[in-house]
């Protein structure tokens, strides 16, 4: 256990503290002249780490060193740029103890779904050091005339990317999205969420051991307001993890300086249980779905949508699964969920099952606070008989809360997938894998998983991710993860002869003989 003071475990009368001396060491260098902040942990809710915050005159300082870094990393070829990666890979592999605990210490989530921020930092590292340089390569596109007209498109870096990353995900969501704008060739300002904090410094850390240049990755520290605002008011692009109501704000705020943003925000998602699912693969995969990270991931169900003719069947399993998980805020593998992140959340929570069952709905596992785990565990909670006059019928409530509905059919099922705002994600349980295609075809969100509940297409890193609709904007992981740090530029040769200057045709010669041009071009089959 890295760095850490005293553990509650062995010691009942201890509380998880952050060694101060770690603390100041994962601060050095960084751009901080304004007050003090004190973070607290969720495993127990005392204090955990402090250190000071950055005033928006010091994101603009940190601007500044990131924009004379970036220069000098632009003239490194592409296949330099994301060499690093792979040592990084191993780092973030091998290294993964401190940065467990301190994803655990900052979000209070088990020790398993920590893991999966581990194995999604060392994919990404992988897909983007492998794929990247192929990616950015030039591309050559057919000049408008054929042989003479020589077109190529290359990517410039953005300049500076800004990433605002969220505490949910405190390692994948702020290191994740700076990787490919760094193989891009751009520098990254960071503003990790405060809660996130020394998770995030500790991986910038790790990427700098593994060969980024020193300067290349600037963090700043501090709430949304100074701190978050003036990376978003300064960066030649953003990336935003958030929620829809502060993705708008940041995307108005994108829009008035004309840059780019990609926004990945908030999600109301449904899991379909068919009538023809396996159960025995299905209540496993949909207790993740729901309850991973206690559902503040998301990605994760707050819908649970179930064929009447397996609804029985699978309730029966499922409730038994729920009412028998291991709930902890320990430093340790085994358990089955942890803790939500701290008193706001746990208020918004509980005030949605409140608000559920005063409108009628009824608990049928779960429900309870339980400070005798922690200061903000919630119990995994199924409520059954939701309706719109219930606030967690429509609104995102980030929690280990799911509503159940039963429908007699498949098309009932889609259309209450997709009656909502949001289009995030989708799960789907069928033994017809092409019954599962079709469903997921018609279902608006950005990634429906078939038979797993969100981690087959988050993994998937070659293909994108990301929202439809109040869901965001863009798209992370493939292609587009990386070509949305750039600038497509469009360099054309022209050879031979003039565009519109062709010897011996002026006027209307010149248009009878284009015209002939274009019709030949047209029936060769040229596009």
């Amino acid at each position: 256990m890295a760095d850490v003071i005293a553990d509650p475990e062995t010691d009942p009368r201890a509380t998880y503290v952050v060694d101060p001396g770690r603390v100041r060491a994962l601060t050095r260098g960084v751009v901080a002249s304004g007050p003090e902040m004190t973070t607290h942990s969720p495993m127990t809710g005392a204090p955990l780490a402090t250190f000071a915050t950055s005033t928006a005159d010091d994101v603009v300082e940190a601007l500044g060193r990131a924009q004379r870094a970036q220069r000098r990393w632009a003239e490194v070829p592409v296949a330099a740029r994301a060499r690093w990666l792979l040592t990084l890979h191993d780092l973030v592999l091998d290294r993964q103890g401190e940065l467990l605990d301190l994803v655990q210490l900052e979000s209070g989530k088990a020790r398993a779904h920590a893991f999966e921020e581990v194995a999604d930092c060392a994919l990404v590292c992988r897909y983007y050091a492998r794929r990247g340089p192929a990616l950015l390569a030039p591309e050559r596109h057919l000049g408008v005339f054929p042989v003479i007209t020589r077109s190529t498109e290359h990517h410039r870096p953005k300049g500076v990317v800004g990433i605002v990353s969220p505490w949910n995900y405190p390692l994948s969501l702020s290191v994740t999205d700076a990787l490919p704008a760094l193989v891009a060739g751009n520098a990254v300002v960071l503003r990790p969420d405060p809660q996130g904090t020394l998770t995030a410094l500790a991986a910038v850390g790790l990427m700098v051991e593994a060969g980024l240049p020193e300067g290349l990755v600037q963090v700043v520290l501090g709430p949304g307001e100074p701190t978050g605002q003036a990376v978003v008011d300064h960066a030649d692009y953003v990336c935003f993890t958030g929620s829809t109501a502060t993705g708008r704000t940041v995307a108005a705020a994108a829009g008035r300086r004309l840059v780019g943003a990609s926004l990945e925000l908030g999600g109301k998602n449904t899991v379909y249980v068919a009538a023809d699912a396996d159960l025995r693969r299905a209540v496993p995969g949909v207790l993740r779905a729901c309850f991973a990270s206690a559902g503040q991931l998301c990605v994760s169900a707050e819908r649970l949508v179930v064929h009447d003719a397996v609804a029985d069947a699978f309730l029966a399993r499922f409730l038994d699964a729920v009412g028998r998980m291991r709930l902890s805020t320990d430093l340790h593998w085994g358990a089955d969920m942890g803790s939500l992140v701290g008193p706001g959340q746990l208020a918004r929570v509980l005030g949605h099952v409140d608000d559920a069952v005063g409108h009628g709905a009824r608990v049928l596992t779960g429900g309870a606070h339980r400070p005798d785990i922690g200061p903000y565990v919630v119990e995994p909670t199924v409520l059954e008989g939701v309706t719109p006059a219930m606030a967690c019928r429509d609104e995102e409530t980030f929690g280990p809360v799911v509503a159940l509905y039963r429908v007699g059919s498949d098309d009932e099922a889609v259309a209450l997938a997709n009656d909502t705002e949001y289009g995030l994600n989708a799960s789907v349980w069928t033994r017809d894998v092409a019954r599962g295609r079709a469903l997921a075809a018609r279902i608006q969100a950005g990634t429906v998983n078939v038979n797993e509940a969100y981690a087959a297409a988050w993994g998937s890193i070659g293909s994108p991710m990301g929202g439809m609709k109040a869901s965001g904007l863009g798209r992370r992981h493939g292609r587009e993860g990386i070509l949305k740090y750039t600038e497509s530029q469009n360099v054309t040769v022209q050879g031979l002869v003039n565009v519109g200057d062709v010897p011996g045709l002026a006027g209307e010669a010149y248009g009878r003989g284009l015209t002939r041009a274009l019709k030949v071009l047209k029936a060769v089959g040229l596009p």
